[in-house]
């Protein structure tokens, strides 16, 4: 039998194909109803209980951030979840002029009914899926949001918004947080215990050290001097290659596009001067490994090891620069 190549499509078919798919994502999904979720709550009321469920204390600039909205949407969403008794405001730690946002029991309840709800609609749809198609599905719908928030990220931010707090090199204090954000995200996800946060904080401290330095670059997203999320490039000059190292993202910053501009700048920085980017990360990290293959970066080895205390799968990725070739 002959095999026929199909011709591809145009890129107008396949724009009107995902648009006519993702017009009935929201319908079947519920969005175009007044309430979701088998709750009395608007769409946008929903995402913001599942949003400050998902992070206690979140601000609500942060939850706007997350939600796409404007300043005085994210307050009049705030108010009426107040005013319903789903969400309390307290003043914050470092500053008691601002709140933090948190669900009461009732919110919790709520959040706890959404949840089912939600986990139900997805798994009866997944029951008619192999589960080959299944994950497809998943990397598949991970890349497209994720390109779509890239799409977001690239629009100049409003002003004090998130481009205004990445900033480049060592800061007083950057070396302390970024190893605490690693310890504790590593500590409740992989079980990993003091050497760990050791080694991170000793080789980054060393690293830090050394700014400025050819080829070796910091960013840091901060808020209020903390820093908050960290990606560092340490780059060989003579091989012509750089090594990705301490990339990590608060979880109060999960969707606020954050690691897309610390990854965007460290691409930038990169293709200007190697040819080649690298990155040693483990297997389980689907939100990162997403953003590292919409950057161009592709697995190239795995292996297992317990050196951290447990036993981990780790992943190499590596990624071809798009500019200069060295």
């Amino acid at each position: 039998m002959d095999l026929i190549d199909l011709p591809a499509k145009t890129r107008e078919a396949t724009i009107m194909e995902l648009r006519d798919f993702s017009r009935r994502l929201v319908r079947e999904l519920g969005f175009m109803r007044t309430t979701l979720a088998d709750s009395d709550l608007a769409p946008s009321a929903v995402h913001a209980i599942i949003e400050i469920g998902a992070a206690p204390g979140i601000s609500a600039k942060d939850l706007g951030n997350i939600l796409r909205l404007d300043k005085s949407n994210t307050s009049r969403q705030v108010a009426r979840l107040e005013a319903s008794g789903l969400v309390e405001r307290r003043a914050a730690k470092e500053d008691a002029r601002s709140s933090d946002l948190y669900l009461t029991d009732a919110g919790q309840k709520l959040r706890k009914k959404i949840d089912r709800f939600a986990t139900d609609q997805v798994s009866n749809a997944l029951r008619r899926m192999v589960p080959a198609d299944q994950q497809a599905l998943v990397r598949s719908l991970a890349l497209y949001a994720d390109a779509l928030a890239q799409d977001n990220s690239t629009k100049a931010p409003p002003e004090g918004g998130t481009a205004t707090r990445i900033l480049e090199g060592y800061q007083p204090g950057c070396v302390g947080d970024i190893a605490s954000l690693h310890a504790r995200f590593y500590s409740a996800h992989w079980g990993f215990g003091a050497f760990f946060e050791k080694k991170v904080a000793t080789e980054l401290g060393g690293f830090a050290d050394a700014l400025p330095a050819p080829g070796k670059a910091l960013w840091l997203y901060t808020e209020n001097g903390r820093s908050l999320a960290s990606l560092a490039i340490d780059g060989d000059d003579e091989a012509g290659v750089a090594h990705l190292r301490w990339f990590i993202v608060d979880d109060s910053l999960r969707g606020s596009g954050v690691g897309r501009q610390l990854m965007s700048q460290a691409m930038k920085f990169v293709d200007e001067r190697f040819s080649e980017t690298y990155l040693w990360t483990f297997k389980g990290l689907d939100a990162a490994r997403h953003l590292y293959e919409s950057s161009g970066f592709r697995l190239t080895d795995e292996l297992e090891g317990a050196q951290w205390g447990t036993r981990v799968i780790e992943q190499r990725f590596s990624r071809r620069s798009a500019g200069t070739r060295r």
